[in-house]
């Protein structure tokens, strides 16, 4: 699959990361952030269990879940 990845900063210097598929809108309960693009188009295996390079781990099933996937709140 291809996603395209967004970045914001947080609070304690961090950078948050959301995977949403090539060409979709941000999910309508994450537009309230302000959220940069990262890169587009990277490609990503279809079952693929996390992306390291952005700390998002269950990448295929948050985006099978919720449309799209997101940086651990925990990490």
């Amino acid at each position: 699959m291809r996603l395209d990845i967004y970045r914001r900063p947080e609070s304690d210097g961090k950078l948050s990361y959301l995977a949403v598929p090539e060409a979709r809108n941000i999910p309508e309960e994450a537009t309230n952030t302000d959220w940069e693009i990262e890169v587009r188009a990277i490609e990503v295996a279809d079952d693929a269990d996390q992306l390291e390079d952005y700390d998002i781990d269950n990448v295929a099933s948050q985006i099978s879940e919720k449309g799209y996937a997101i940086t651990s709140v925990q990490h």
